[in-house]
């Protein structure tokens, strides 16, 4: 038997899901190897073995010679609505030999017909109708200014018999709260999360089979506002109304399908036979404001059997937008804070210090009595005499209510809001809380955390922290741009930018898949990107096609490709893809990619770089944005190379030599325009050369020159970095790329205003939206934009996992089946390490550098391979594992490149050690 073991079954890049909407799942696993010792284990076949409920096998793949281990399609019997199966697959090593079985995992297909809609739609025609959405009976009670109660749905039912299995599936419009027999369904917080409601809502599906009992038993729920009646950002200036975007009644849909042993299936469905009120305790709750919350009018038991329900009303009926299963992982709460610090700057006010920049909310252990009213605030930093600090929420109240039943301890936790917060004011109790008295619930997109970064640098790992505590906060079914103000709205340059630096720290497959449908789902007629997804006004008037911000339709996909290996969403998104740029080069076709008025309300360009800057001495007040007609070709030209290679992967010919033959003529255009015959770009700025060399714009020879450029662009900022959003990570990339590696990790290292280090050192556990948020003797910025949790410029991150760690996804192996490791070291640092659990398994490099020599260790996973970059001077002795690394078997040696000595090695763990001459 081999020693190989397929582990981490994944269906649809999820963990069993129970409800899977595509009628051919894609498959997928890692390896593993019970050998610590064993080198160069690859696969060289597998079989996939996969069965229905009854245990009949409804696909057998049979012996595939192949290595690959990823988005293998079900290639079986057609797959039944609701129906679960196991699946099991075992492979064969490099020398035929066939590993045992894996642990068995399982997937659950989705439901359809009419309001249950897959997408896309399955061969087989929809059953009929299965379930109605159910709201309450219409009455005039919209309030624009305020969010309205919680709606509560209770049916009660019976059951005779034992249960085999149930699952339940549900999703609102709105944000809902599953309750079954007294007990919540599931962790799921906010769902079915946010989407265009106008085109699709995401469904869930849950396993209740223990909840479901022989006899009397009620189903509830409660819905809040959320992103379909709530406020949106932005919602009142551009479409005109404070809150209700999409709709303003709340509304559920659901289904319980429950199996008994006897082999009888009862399906309870929301319909007219439930009862509905708005009169329980959540008397608002808004995502924006905050939950206000009165536990005078609980309604004790009313998820439960005995509950009296005729005051409230039959539940009405109407139609609803299209359902899909939700692809990616849930939000839930992933870990609780306890408050480092509880102050009084004013009497009966208390402050709370969370200790970490944080999203979600508070649970509240209180007493008070009978109406008393507890109000609970919540900032990001505070005023000097210890005050919390709000003007920078704008026009968010994040604020929650709770009002006393009087019955002794009492425990408040909000339902349908959330908050970015480090501190929370707590006013209207009579006594002291103590720090034990709240708790701080961090919820966020479940996705699993994939990479580590550490290093001997403190600020460094820091740096990290607060780039991964700003990943979490800003994860929340989209990518926001920051969790706190009235905005929060998923902008397409923030994350195009940081998507790479997201998939080194998160596993982001699920999620970006999801979030890509939403880009689809907003692209304009024309063809433009939106620079918002979802798109909560009309894309064809504004928010659409900006530079670098719809390019994240692009640039998103392709990365997708390379981390994990995913052809076919470049084959679902490659039409919009090609659409985009075909409209860039229709209203630009001299390829100097100009605003033309098109750019709805703003051209973005290099945002938030030195020339915003507010009263910073030494600092120029202009010269650090680079022109954005160079910035926007820039863009074109990248996504055009882009568009290109994924018409290659995709064997697409035609389109291959078109978007390829277009790049070249963009980056021609480029030249002529902006570049003059010794490197220098127009406008003279670092990030102009960025940008151009980053993307390959420019002729070999000029290249050096054009980097040299970027270097001296420093000095009139006496050396620190003027670049935004979208440039200071190529920036530090390209720095490192043209040997300047001492000025990259000084600008990483820095402590001084603009860097990271200043953040950290100023009490910033996230990163800010802007370089100078806050500094010393000023106070704050613009509290019209200053967020304290924006994940944009944390981008450097990928230069951590990439330059100091040396992990590097290579093209000529997609999905890390090809990994070069290529660590730099530089500034104080004398060791660093860096761990990724990639979609083949874990990979490790930890370097060490001391007088005696250098040393790298690196874990490769089974079936990959690697390219080994060992910084050390040509001559020096190498040894691998103790053996003159000419001498060691599983290592071929390639010889000396970008001056490094080059190897390359198959799976196992490597331990290179160079000894100082």
């Amino acid at each position: 038997m081999s020693n190989l073991s397929p582990t981490h079954l994944r269906c649809e890049y999820l963990v069993n899901p129970l409800a899977i909407d595509t009628p051919r799942p894609r498959l997928s696993w890692e390896l593993t190897d019970s050998d610590p010792h064993a080198r160069g284990v690859r696969q060289s076949a597998y079989q996939i073995m996969v069965s229905d409920d009854q245990g009949v096998i409804v696909w057998d793949s049979g012996e595939v010679q192949s290595d690959e281990t990823l988005h293998i399609h079900y290639a079986g019997a057609p797959l039944e609505e609701g129906k679960p199966y196991t699946w099991k697959v075992r492979v064969w090593d490099q020398d035929g030999q066939v590993s045992d079985w894996s642990n068995p995992a399982s997937f659950s297909m989705g439901i359809r017909g009419m309001g249950w809609t897959t997408a896309p739609a399955w061969d087989a025609p929809p059953p009929p109708v299965i379930s109605h959405w159910i709201t309450l009976p219409l009455a005039d009670t919209w309030c624009e200014t305020q969010s309205p109660p919680a709606t509560m749905l209770r049916k009660p039912f019976s059951i005779s018999g034992k249960v085999r299995r149930a699952v339940l599936y549900a999703s609102a419009l709105g944000v809902y709260e599953l309750r079954l027999n007294g007990k919540r369904v599931g962790e799921n917080i906010l769902a079915p999360e946010w989407t265009d409601y106008h085109q699709k809502v995401q469904y869930q599906a849950y396993d209740v089979t223990e909840q479901v009992t022989n006899g009397e038993n009620v189903l509830a729920a409660m819905v809040g506002a959320g992103w379909y009646a709530g406020r949106i950002g932005m919602a009142q200036e551009y479409a005109g109304v404070w809150r209700g975007v999409y709709g303003r009644r709340l509304a559920l849909i659901a289904r319980l399908s429950i199996e008994l042993d006897t082999g009888e299936t009862i399906t309870i469905n929301t319909d007219k036979s439930w009862r509905v009120t708005d009169q329980g305790p959540i008397r608002s709750a808004d995502l924006y404001d905050g939950e206000v919350y009165d536990a005078r009018l609980e309604m004790p038991g009313w998820d439960m059997p005995a509950f009296d329900d005729q005051p409230w009303q039959t539940a009405d009926t109407i139609k609803g937008p299209r359902l899909a299963a939700q692809p990616n992982e849930p939000i839930r709460i992933t870990r609780t804070l306890t408050p480092v610090a509880v102050n009084q700057p004013a009497p009966g006010v208390y402050v709370f210090d969370m200790g970490q920049n944080m999203v979600g909310w508070v649970r509240l252990t209180l007493h008070g009595e009978n109406g008393r009213e507890i109000r609970l605030r919540y900032g990001e930093a505070l005023n000097p005499d210890g005050t919390l600090y709000r003007d920078n929420l704008r026009g968010a109240p994040q604020t929650d209510i709770y009002i006393c039943r009087g019955e002794g301890e009492e425990i408040f936790e909000p339902h349908f809001t959330y908050h970015g917060f480090r501190f929370v004011e707590v006013c209207g109790l009579d006594y002291r809380p103590t720090v034990q008295d709240l708790t701080g619930c961090v919820f966020h997109s479940a996705a699993a955390e994939a990479g580590q970064f550490d290093c001997s640098e403190p600020l460094l790992n820091k740096i990290m922290s607060a780039i991964q505590w700003t990943q979490r906060s800003n994860l929340h079914g989209i990518p926001t741009d920051c969790p706190q103000r009235d905005e929060r709205l998923g902008w397409m340059g923030d994350a195009q930018v940081f998507s790479q630096t997201a998939m080194f720290n998160m596993d982001m497959a699920a999620f970006f898949t999801k979030w890509m449908a939403d880009v689809r789902e907003a692209q304009t007629k024309d063809g433009r990107f939106p620079d918002i997804a979802p798109h909560p006004f009309n894309p064809d008037q504004c928010f659409s096609g900006n530079p670098g911000w719809g390019d994240a339709g692009i640039i998103i996909p392709w990365l997708m490709y390379l981390n994990y290996g995913d052809k076919d969403l470049l084959e679902t998104h490659f039409e919009a893809a090609k659409r985009y740029v075909d409209w860039i080069v229709r209203n630009n076709p001299d390829l100097i990619w100009r605003n033309r008025d098109q750019l709805t309300p703003l051209w973005y360009g290099d945002w938030l770089n030195a020339d915003t800057f507010a009263d910073l001495a030494g600092v120029p007040r202009k010269g650090g944005e680079m022109p954005k007609e160079v910035f926007s070709t820039a863009f074109l030209a990248k996504s055009a190379q882009l568009v290109g290679k994924m018409a290659e992967v995709l064997n697409k010919r035609e389109d291959k030599v078109k978007y390829c033959h277009l790049a070249e003529k963009v980056r021609a255009a480029f030249n002529h325009a902006f570049v003059s015959s010794d490197g220098r770009i127009l406008g003279d700025t670092q990030a102009g050369y960025a940008l151009a060399l980053s993307f390959n714009l420019l002729p070999m020879e000029l290249r050096p020159l054009a980097a040299q450029h970027m270097l001296r662009a420093f000095e009139p900022y006496d050396g620190a970095l003027s670049t935004g959003f979208l440039s200071t990570i190529r920036m530090m990339i390209e720095l490192t790329h043209f040997g300047y590696v001492e000025k990259a990790y000084q600008l990483a290292l820095r402590r001084e205003i603009p860097s990271w280090g200043y953040m950290i050192e100023h009490g910033g556990t996230t990163i800010w939206e802007r370089w100078d948020g806050w500094v010393e003797g000023r106070g704050f910025q613009d509290p019209g934009m200053n967020s304290f949790n924006h994940y944009a410029i944390g981008s450097v991150g990928e230069w951590f996992y990439r330059v100091i760690g040396g992990l590097n996804p290579d093209e000529s192996g997609p999905g890390w089946k090809q990994i070069k490791i290529h660590p730099v070291p530089g500034g104080s640092l004398t060791w660093a390490e860096v761990a990724y659990h990639s979609v083949r398994g874990l990979i490790r490099s930890r370097w060490e550098k001391k007088e005696t020599g250098f040393t790298l260790r690196v874990d490769i996973p089974v079936n990959t391979t690697a390219t080994i970059y060992l910084p050390v001077k040509n001559g020096y002795p190498i040894t691998e594992s103790g053996l003159p690394v000419e001498k060691s078997p599983a290592v071929e040696t390639l010889g000396w490149r970008e001056g490094c000595a080059v190897f390359r090695v198959g799976s196992g763990r490597y331990e290179f050690h160079v000894k100082n001459v």
